[in-house]
């Protein structure tokens, strides 16, 4: 007597075949029920609305809430630079300053954020917790601290 050919991986896979068949068959029976009942959405049912605060809605916004605003005021782009006063020498104290591996950081005393200084940017010997005045400029990975000097 013969096997039969059919193995349980052929079996399953067969199985999942004819239940993913009769689920879209299950599926077309219902849309053909909804369509004679009516369902079907017409477009003024699939607009949806955006409020002032960025949700959707199924309502129009209200008129009264509407914002003017100039075609002029729109800025496309980088916006322009102020041409506020920065203060070009800060104040600040040194946070970490490694001698051997000649780097370490400065905590800015006005913005409280973390500078990086470099040996070579030092005119002085810097110690940990040393108040420093200097200068920031834009480096690779960040703010870098130039012209450093001991706080007198």
């Amino acid at each position: 007597m013969a096997k039969s050919q059919d193995s349980f991986n052929k079996k399953e896979k067969e199985k999942k075949r004819r239940k993913k068949n009769q689920e879209k068959l299950e599926r077309r029976e219902q849309r053909k029920i909804q369509k004679a009942e009516g369902g079907v959405k017409t477009f003024e049912d699939m607009i949806s609305y955006v409020d002032e605060n960025g949700h959707f809605s199924s309502t129009p916004p209200d008129p009264s809430k509407k914002k003017v605003i100039k075609a002029e005021d729109i800025v496309l782009g980088v916006p322009t630079r102020d041409d506020t006063f920065v203060e070009p020498i800060r104040q600040g104290q040194v946070k970490f300053f490694n001698d051997e591996k000649g780097y370490g950081f400065i905590i800015d005393a006005e913005t409280k954020e973390s500078v990086f200084v470099h040996i070579n940017n030092v005119a002085d010997a810097l110690r940990e917790n040393d108040r420093v005045t200097f200068e920031v400029e834009m480096g690779p990975r960040g703010l870098n601290a130039v012209n450093v000097k001991l706080a007198r």
